[in-house]
């Protein structure tokens, strides 16, 4: 009996834990932790103050039991933390467990506490796929901002070599030149720049802009391009191991239909002889 009280238990947890209206509560409880960081940066009365650090406090003991029951629900236990967003959602629960007070660790602990935000990305599946999406595109997207560095690079050598004369602050040297490309890159005020080479050299506005041509067209569209190549191919693996779930799912239960048939026909062989 105790078996089957805890089976049927583990059972109901399951089910809570994977239930949309909990997920769902689960997304509410963070905004609103969300919502309590923010207020905290503000001056409030004591009565209020005292009320969000209540608040607080309710949020972190439901994110530990929240936790909890993901890790009970879980079926193999020994897996659980093998999941890189299971061991982020412990250290974000971890460190809010850390007491708010004047000691040095106060700055880590209220940092955790902000960082309870992202367990959005944990919880919502869809921006799970995002970020691991993003995180797999990271060394191609790498091979891609060292062009843009060699880049930048040969453009801040040049200006500095043909503008140091017309604006020593922005063209004095090579790492002031970088810092000046990539201003012109975000286009921030860039076109003042622009002209004034342009009254010393007035074919300089070739140089911004083939410069603006290869790092905001092309080398953007590049890292976008490789984004989306990778969440195409994240699409096409996730959509195929589906599939192979599903024939894996249909397989067993044709394995079972047919013990079952089988065992059948063994019970009806077994009657026929007896009448026999």
């Amino acid at each position: 009996m105790e078996i089957g009280h805890s089976g049927s238990l583990f059972a109901m947890m399951k089910r809570i834990e994977r239930s949309a209206w909990f997920q769902g509560f689960i997304i509410s409880i963070i905004v609103v932790a969300a919502l309590t960081v923010g207020a905290k940066t503000y001056a409030l009365p004591y009565g209020i103050e005292k009320g969000i650090n209540y608040l607080d406090n309710f949020i972190t003991v439901f994110f530990l039991v929240e936790l909890s029951l993901r890790f009970i629900a879980c079926d193999d236990k020994r897996h659980f933390f093998k999941d890189p967003w299971n061991i982020f959602d412990t250290i974000i629960v971890a460190g809010s467990l850390m007491p708010i007070s004047e000691t040095e660790m106060i700055l880590v602990a209220r940092l955790l506490r902000v960082f309870r935000v992202l367990r959005l990305v944990s919880i919502i599946p869809d921006l799970r796929f995002l970020i691991n999406a993003l995180l797999k595109a990271i060394p191609k997207m790498g091979y891609i901002a060292l062009l843009m560095f060699i880049i930048f690079y040969i453009f801040a050598a040049v200006g500095s070599i043909f503008f140091h004369h017309v604006n020593e602050e922005l063209w004095g040297d090579i790492a002031i030149s970088m810092l000046t490309l990539f201003r012109i890159a975000t286009f921030e005020d860039w076109t003042d720049v622009m002209y004034e080479t342009m009254d010393v050299y007035p074919f300089s506005w070739i140089f911004y802009i083939i410069f603006i041509f290869l790092t905001a067209f092309v080398f953007l569209n590049m890292m976008v391009g490789v984004v989306l190549d990778v969440m195409t191919r994240e699409t096409a693996e996730e959509e195929h191991e589906n599939q192979e779930n599903h024939h894996q799912a249909l397989v067993t239960q044709i394995s079972e239909l047919q013990a079952q048939v089988a065992h059948l026909a063994d019970k009806i062989d077994a009657q026929q002889e007896r009448k026999d």
